[in-house]
């Protein structure tokens, strides 16, 4: 997954950052809710956390114009305060869920999951369309003849595609996603990867073929065949 984080304190944010990054998520990371709410309207991220008290713009009011905009990006929303009036103002604002400061990191992890699942194809922690089967944890995908372990990249590309099945995704939002804003990788990185991931999917006998929309994108479809 892609996530933002929207947290001021330094310290914290580098903490969540570093967790995420090793349980195999891409991360940026903002300082304020001006940042945030602009890096959160590009649409690319799987989910966001958000703190309540931040610089120049706080949580809330990020939270309320990201809504109010149709963005509908799981929102974790983070706060030092326990109060329940708090709690209820940010879930009536349309965040998915939320935090109290401290918290183990287990648990934060575990509503991230949770608040993805939401609302999409999920069967437990995989991803299915067709005879193929993601699963997000080991990062493996499977078919009629077996299973095989994708790379980071190749991981993603597939997690973007089972998604957003039967849409077209254009070759902008995988780099964008996929290498971040200041990648300078060029369109034809992507082709190279999706030649991996059709590789794959012939070895394990999937029904699933990854098509190409002329200078626009791919979209994944399942064979009739």
């Amino acid at each position: 997954m892609k996530i933002l984080v929207v947290e001021d304190e330094r310290q914290l944010s580098e903490v969540l950052a570093a967790l995420l990054r090793q349980h195999l998520h891409e991360v940026d990371v903002v300082f304020n809710g001006t940042d945030g709410e602009d890096y959160a309207m590009t649409g690319v991220y799987d989910a966001i956390i958000l703190d309540i008290m931040l610089p120049r713009k706080n949580g809330i009011d990020v939270l309320c114009s990201l809504r109010q905009q149709g963005n509908a990006t799981p929102v974790l929303l983070l706060t030092a305060k326990s109060e329940v009036g708090d709690k209820i103002k940010g879930l009536d604002n349309g965040a998915d869920d939320y935090l109290t400061k401290p918290f183990a990191t287990g648990e934060l992890l575990a509503r991230l999951r949770a608040i993805t699942r939401r609302g999409s194809e999920f069967i437990g922690d995989e991803l299915c369309a067709g005879n193929t089967v993601l699963d997000k944890n080991t990062h493996e995908i499977g078919g009629e003849k077996g299973r095989v372990k994708l790379s980071a990249k190749e991981y993603q590309i597939m997690d973007m595609l089972l998604a957003n099945s039967r849409q077209i995704i254009p070759k902008e939002r995988f780099v964008e996603k996929i290498w971040g804003f200041d990648s300078e990788a060029e369109y034809n990185s992507i082709e190279v990867y999706i030649s991996f991931v059709r590789k794959k999917l012939v070895a394990i006998g999937s029904n699933l073929q990854i098509k190409a929309v002329r200078n626009v994108g791919y979209s994944l479809e399942v064979s009739e065949c």
